[in-house]
């Protein structure tokens, strides 16, 4: 037997999940504080939901024959024997949140937004992981056009606050109850007759959910894809009357869109109107770039529930797409403020009483940057610099004693000695 010791390799995150640093994160939350606060300003209010739910929200409203489904959810099973998943949306969670806590009985639309990560087992790569981000708005409890042009324009504000200045919707209508089937029945028939032509996940697809064919992206599916029937073409007269109100909404708030034949969205309990929102041409390599999605879901309620239909609207926007697009803004969180103040502590006596100093200075919302573990000045003075901060505080041992501070300007190397009962007033004149 050897005595060579094995190699222990240090630990990584798992396959398409990732940390989230430094100028990353606070990205992240700059972008999420704009979006909440264009959401705050057209209605919406805040819901968190957990992260796993029962699976069976999911299976029973995404739908089997769903790549999310059948190939890209986590779940699991608990000691106790129930079935979990983490979530790879939001909007089933928030439906069935909608349902438990009966909001139902408030004052019908009930508007809600949300930001967190979802999971999908998905092949990782630029802007898409298998731990995601995403805000997101619901409005619930409304059948009427003006909600679907609400939740679009919303979108469409968020974005363009955080920087994109290109947009287009990619929209369609894939009717309702009344008229989809007969749409559905059309499209299997013409599938049918290139049966020998399409994948094999469009065989499935055929099977079991006929929607998705239109979803495919392999190549050998495109032509027979590009000649199906349109769904527009099969809309009743009141999904055609809702899709045209729509249009116009978008025409009258001046939003460019596009009417998008073989656009399903890849989830099974959207209805009528569904729409991708995309940034045109400022892609990783200069292609269009998806970044964010939804549409109408009126049957999803009553899958989740087994009770009764809820018309709702939402869309779910691509945290990371955003974060890593080269248009982003680089938005600063409220609570991110550069310090101005670099505070140096020299001896044991200070160390005792910096963190007395540094809250005088928290409270008066004077941001600073330290380093309370070093003892020597000149290592902290070169920090100070590195950082490029235009004051120190000093305070030493004798300051300690005499309850002063020395404030030097890293400029002119002037320095004053203050008081710490002045400090803040002095701080104010700089």
């Amino acid at each position: 037997m050897s005595d060579k010791k094995v190699k222990k390799e240090a630990p990584q995150s798992p396959k398409g999940m990732r940390d989230i640093l430094g100028d990353e994160y606070y990205g992240f939350q700059g972008f999420f504080e704009k979006a909440q606060e264009v959401a705050v300003y057209y209605g919406f209010k805040p819901i968190a939901t957990p992260i796993m739910e029962h699976e069976e929200v999911f299976t029973s409203a995404i739908g089997i024959g769903t790549d999310v489904i059948d190939k890209e959810m986590y779940t699991l099973k608990t000691k106790g024997g129930d079935h979990l998943a983490l979530r790879p949306e939001g909007t089933a969670g928030v439906i069935r949140a909608y349902i438990e806590h009966g909001m139902q009985s408030l004052p019908q639309p009930v508007m809600l937004y949300y930001a967190g990560p979802f999971f999908r087992h998905d092949k990782p790569q630029r802007g898409r992981y298998r731990q995601l981000h995403q805000f997101g708005l619901e409005m619930i409890g409304s059948d009427k056009s003006i909600a679907d042009a609400l939740v679009i324009k919303t979108t469409a504000v968020i974005l363009e606050e955080a920087g994109a200045i290109n947009l287009s919707v990619d929209i369609n209508s894939i009717g309702d109850k009344e008229c989809r089937p007969h749409y559905i029945r059309e499209l299997v028939n013409y599938y049918k007759k290139h049966i020998g032509s399409i994948c094999a996940n469009c065989k499935q697809r055929l099977k079991e959910n006929p929607l998705r064919l239109l979803d495919c992206k392999d190549e050998k599916c495109q032509p027979i894809k590009e000649n199906a029937p349109e769904a527009v073409s099969y809309l009743c007269h009141a999904c055609k009357h809702h899709f045209k109100e729509v249009l116009e909404y978008l025409e009258e708030m001046g939003i460019p869109y596009r009417i998008n034949k073989n656009l399903v969205r890849g989830l099974s309990y959207y209805t009528r109107t569904v729409f991708e929102i995309i940034e045109n041409g400022l892609g990783e390599e200069g292609e269009p770039l998806t970044i964010a999605a939804g549409g109408r879901y009126d049957y999803l309620a009553k899958m989740i529930s087994g009770k009764k239909d809820v018309p709702a609207m939402g869309v779910g926007i691509g945290m990371d797409r955003v974060v890593q697009a080269p248009w982003y803004k680089k938005l600063s969180p409220r609570i991110l403020k550069k310090p101005k103040i670099y505070f140096i502590q020299l001896g044991f006596e200070a160390k005792l009483k910096s963190l007395n100093v540094i809250e005088i200075l928290r409270k008066a919302h004077i941001p600073i940057a330290q380093s309370l573990s070093k003892d020597s000045l000149s290592a902290q003075l070169a920090i100070a610099e590195k950082l490029n901060i235009p004051y120190t505080i000093i305070f030493g041992q004798k300051e300690a004693i005499e309850e002063s501070v020395i404030v030097r300007d890293m400029q002119t190397r002037s320095q004053d000695t203050v008081k710490l009962t002045k400090l803040l007033e002095y701080l104010k004149e700089l």
